[in-house]
């Protein structure tokens, strides 16, 4: 589905962000993953090139809420890939702290990297985009963005932004055949969720009427959908995969 394609994936070295990586991989995709750290960009590449022997994955490790530093990184995609076909705004940090203990700096944190870095990424590909004909520009949203949440308010506020900002892109950019989308995930199945309890597990379980938290696999498979020409009419809007949650 994304033959010949180049991704760059923000976050792409666990969870939803890996997974996407190997699923574009898979469809036949160029892609380059960001992280934060050397070390977790080399293992992450280790382990997609096991699962598939014969992939073309790359990586980089730029702060993403430095503006030329992400600049610098998505024209070096450029200058070895050709192109930029597709980002996916990835990475993220969530927050569950009380409104009553949360800090300015645990604020200003949260939005750096949930807010500013996909304005930030989405700055320095669109341009590029624009120049080869059009592009998508994919974002990681929440579900509590659509909803808010009982306590980390910075969280739900990051992801509030970024469904704006997703909506407005859509709208400004889709003259130049750029589509901006988000998906926003509900309740994933992850290393923490996988740990709790089993009676845990099934209070939070549910209020999910499919009666399973979703997997990585499901929101790859949502970006994969956007990224492809499945979805060329498909613009501005956040998708929920959520199982229908009951919040």
């Amino acid at each position: 589905m994304l033959k010949n394609k180049v991704a760059v994936i923000t976050g792409g070295t666990r969870g939803i962000g890996y997974q996407t990586a190997k699923t574009f991989l898979k469809n036949g995709a160029k892609v380059f993953i960001f992280g934060t750290r050397k070390e977790t960009v080399e293992k992450a590449l280790d382990q997609l090139k096991k699962e598939i022997p014969n992939s073309n994955a790359e990586g980089m490790y730029p702060d993403i809420t430095n503006f030329d530093q992400v600049q610098k990184a998505i024209r070096e995609v450029k200058e070895k890939a050709g192109r930029i076909d597709i980002l996916i705004n990835n990475a993220g940090i969530s927050s569950k702290d009380s409104f009553y203990e949360y800090t300015p700096e645990s604020f200003e944190k949260i939005m750096n990297l949930n807010v500013k870095a996909v304005f930030n990424c989405a700055k320095a590909a669109a341009p590029i985009m624009k120049a080869q004909g059009g592009g998508v520009i994919l974002s990681t949203s929440s579900m509590v963005s659509l909803y808010g949440q009982a306590a980390g308010a910075g969280y739900p506020t990051s992801k509030f932004a970024v469904n704006g900002l997703t909506k407005s892109l859509a709208r400004e950019l889709g003259k130049d055949n750029i589509r901006v989308n988000a998906v926003a995930p509900g309740i994933i199945e992850t290393d923490m969720f996988k740990s709790l309890p089993e009676e845990l597990r099934k209070s939070v379980t549910e209020g999910i009427p499919l009666k399973r938290l979703g997997e990585p696999q499901d929101i790859a498979n949502a970006f994969l959908f956007l990224a492809s020409d499945l979805a060329t009419y498909v613009n501005g809007e956040i998708l929920s995969v959520d199982g229908a949650a009951m919040v």
